[in-house]
C-alpha cells in the first residue's frame, strides 16, 4: 500500500530501532527526559506572559512594591530558565550524536562487507552515487535536524494550547454590528491570531515549494564536486606528469557551474520564502497591538492585560507558523533523508540480488584438495552479457600461471574468486583455508603512516621493525625507512612505481600460498619488473602465482600461460 512505502514509513522503518535496540531502553529515558524539559521551557515562557502582564499593572499603578516584587520573581525565572535551557541544549545534542552514531555504523557496516561497496556501483535500481557525501553529509543532517524539528514543532504545540488558552481568556466578547443583526464573537484575538497564521502559513507553503527540489539538486552537485576534486587529489601525480592541469581546470570548472546554476535556482526559491517571512515578521509586531489596542482604549483591559496579549498572539501566530518558519529546514532535512534511503535501497537490491535464486550465478565452493578449479566457469554481466564462457581451468599447489589476451576478462576472474562477481554460471572451488592474497595494479594505502600504510589491513604491530625494514630494503625502497612513521597522504605523495614495490613488501609481510596479481608492476621498467618476480620466486618458493599480464618480462616468471 502507498502508505506502507511513501516517505514517512521509510524513515520510521530506518531510524526506529534506534529506540528500540539494545539501548533503547536509555535513549528513551534520555527521549523523556527531553520532553519534561520542553514542557518546563513553555512554563517558563507562560510565567513570563504573566509576569510581564503583573509588571505593567504596576507601572500603570505607579505601585514601587509591586514593581520590586516582580523583580524578586524575574531573578527567579531568569536562573530557571537557564538551568532549564543549558539541560535541555546537553540532552538533545547527546540524543543527535547518538542516533548519528548510530545510523552511521549500521549502514557503513552494510556498506563496507563482503565487497559491498563495490557490487553495489553496479546496481542500478536506486540513486546512490557519493556514497561518502550521504554517510558524512545527509546523515548528520538526517539526524540532527529531525531531532531539532522534532523539538520545535513539539515547542510550538505546546505553545499553541497554552496561549491560545490565554488569548480566549483575556479577549471576552466583541460584538460586531452587521446592520441588519449583530455578531457576538468570543475570544476574537485567538480568531484572528488562527486567521492571521494559516493565511500566512498557505502563502508562505504555495511559494516554499520549489525549494526541496531545489536544495536536493544544490546537495547533488556539491557531492559530485567534492568528489572530483579528491579524484584529482588522489591522482595528482599522474596529473602533473602528463601536464592535465589545464585540462583538470577546465573540468572542474564546468562542474562548479553546475553548482552555481543549482546555487542560484536554490537563491531564486529561498529569496521567494525570505521575501515573505520578512515582511510576516515585521507586520507580526504591529499586528496584535491593532487587534488589541480598542479594548485598552475603551477602558476593558488593563495596561498589563494589553501587554500580556500581545505577547500571548505572537506566540500563537508564532506556534501556528511553525510551517512557514521551517520550510527551508524541512526541505533540507527531507533531501538528505531521500539521499539516505536510496543508499540503503540501494544496498537492498543488491542484497536481493545476490540472494534471488537463480541460475545465472557462479557458485562458490570449497575444495577438498588443495587446488583451484574452474567448471565451466561464464562471467557476464547483470544483464546477462557475456564476458567469457566455458572455461575450464585447474591450478595447482605451486604453480606459476601467466593470464594474457583480455586483461578486463581476467580482472572479472579474479573478482569471481574473491566472491566479489556473482554473475555468470559454473563453479569455482577454492582451496580449503587456504587464504588469497590479491595484488591490483595499485595496491591500496590508506592514510596515516607509512607502517600502517604498508601492513595494512593487519595492526602494525604485528610485525616485527626488523623484519619490515628488511623486506622494504629487499625491494629497493630503503629510502623510505625513516619515513615508516610519518603520517601523510602516501598515495599522492609516492609515485606509482614506489607504490607496487611496497605491495610487494606486504606480500612478503603477509606470505600467502596463493597469489593473485593483475598487472601488478606494469609502471615498472622491464629490468625491475623481473626483479620484482625474482623475489617473489626466492621469498615465496612454495606460493601458488596467478597473474594477468601481457608484459612478456612476465613469461619467464610464468611457465604456464593461458590466453583469454
Amino acid at each position: 500500500m502507498w502508505y506502507k512505502n511513501g516517505f514517512f514509513m521509510q524513515f520510521i522503518r530506518l531510524a526506529s530501532p534506534f529506540w528500540s535496540g539494545q539501548t533503547g531502553g536509555e535513549i528513551r529515558r534520555q527521549t523523556l527526559l527531553l520532553v519534561i524539559l520542553t514542557i518546563l521551557q513553555m512554563v517558563i515562557a507562560v510565567l513570563i506572559t504573566e509576569w510581564s502582564a503583573a509588571l505593567f499593572n504596576a507601572l500603570e499603578q505607579h505601585s514601587m512594591p509591586g514593581l520590586l516584587k516582580e523583580l524578586a520573581l524575574l531573578i527567579l525565572i531568569f536562573a530557571s530558565s537557564m538551568a532549564v535551557t543549558v539541560k535541555h541544549l546537553n540532552i538533545k545534542r547527546r540524543l543527535q550524536i547518538g542516533w548519528r552514531s548510530w545510523l552511521t555504523e549500521q549502514i557503513t557496516a552494510r556498506w563496507m562487507q563482503k565487497g559491498r561497496h563495490y557490487q553495489v556501483t553496479h546496481i542500478k535500481t536506486a540513486q546512490h552515487d557519493n556514497p561518502d557525501g550521504r554517510i558524512a553529509e545527509d546523515i548528520r543532517i538526517a539526524t540532527e535536524d529531525a531531532i531539532a524539528l522534532c523539538h520545535t514543532l513539539f515547542y510550538s504545540l505546546l505553545s499553541l494550547v497554552s496561549f491560545s488558552t490565554i488569548l480566549w481568556s483575556i479577549s471576552g466578547t466583541i460584538t460586531v454590528n452587521l446592520g441588519l443583526f449583530t455578531v457576538n464573537i468570543h475570544g476574537y484575538l485567538l480568531w484572528a491570531a488562527i486567521l492571521y497564521a494559516a493565511s500566512a502559513s498557505f502563502l508562505g507553503w504555495r511559494i516554499g515549494r520549489p525549494l526541496t527540489k531545489a536544495t536536493d539538486a544544490r546537495q547533488t552537485v556539491e557531492a559530485d564536486f567534492r568528489f572530483d576534486l579528491v579524484t584529482v587529489r588522489e591522482n595528482s601525480h599522474a596529473i602533473a606528469l602528463i601536464k592535465g592541469e589545464a585540462k583538470e581546470r577546465q573540468r572542474l570548472s564546468k562542474l562548479f557551474a553546475t553548482i552555481g546554476d543549482a546555487f542560484n535556482r536554490q537563491t531564486h526559491a529561498m529569496s521567494n520564502i525570505i521575501l515573505f517571512t520578512s515582511g510576516y515578521s515585521v507586520l507580526s509586531m504591529a499586528f496584535p497591538i491593532l487587534v488589541s489596542a480598542p479594548r485598552y482604549i475603551l477602558g476593558s483591559i488593563t495596561l498589563g492585560s494589553l501587554m500580556q496579549s500581545v505577547q500571548a498572539f505572537q506566540q500563537t501566530t508564532s506556534a501556528l507558523s511553525w510551517p512557514v518558519d521551517n520550510m527551508s529546514g524541512v526541505a533540507q532535512w527531507r533531501a538528505s533523508v531521500e539521499r539516505v534511503l536510496s543508499l540503503v535501497q540501494a544496498l537492498d537490491a543488491l542484497e536481493e540480488e545476490i540472494d534471488r535464486p537463480d541460475p545465472y550465478r557462479i557458485v562458490l565452493e570449497k575444495s577438498e584438495q588443495p587446488i583451484l578449479r574452474f567448471h565451466q566457469l561464464c562471467l557476464g554481466k547483470l544483464d546477462r552479457m557475456v564476458c567469457m564462457s566455458a572455461f575450464d581451468e585447474y591450478i595447482r599447489p605451486g604453480e606459476h600461471l601467466l593470464i594474457t589476451g583480455d586483461t578486463a576478462s581476467g580482472a572479472k576472474l579474479f573478482k569471481a574468486v574473491a566472491g566479489l562477481w556473482p554473475w555468470g554460471g559454473g563453479r569455482i572451488e577454492l582451496p580449503d583455508d587456504e587464504p588469497m592474497f590479491f595484488m591490483p595494479p595499485r595496491p591500496y594505502l590508506p592514510n596515516g603512516t607509512l607502517r600502517d600504510a604498508i601492513c595494512y589491513p593487519d595492526d602494525a604491530d604485528n610485525f616485527a621493525q626488523g623484519e619490515l625494514e628488511r623486506y622494504m630494503t629487499l625491494v629497493g625502497l630503503d629510502e623510505l625507512i625513516e619515513q615508516l612513521d610519518k603520517v601523510d597522504t602516501w598515495v599522492g605523495a609516492l609515485p606509482r612505481e614506489q607504490q607496487q614495490r611496497l605491495g610487494v613488501v606486504r606480500l612478503f609481510l603477509k606470505k600467502p600460498k596463493w597469489i593473485l596479481s593483475q598487472e601488478p608492476f606494469d609502471s615498472l621498467p622491464p629490468n625491475g619488473e623481473s626483479e620484482m618476480y625474482r623475489l617473489i620466486c626466492q621469498q615465496l618458493p612454495d606460493a601458488t602465482l596467478l597473474t594477468i599480464s601481457n608484459q612478456p618480462t612476465a613469461e619467464a616468471f610464468h611457465p604456464r600461460r593461458i590466453t583469454l
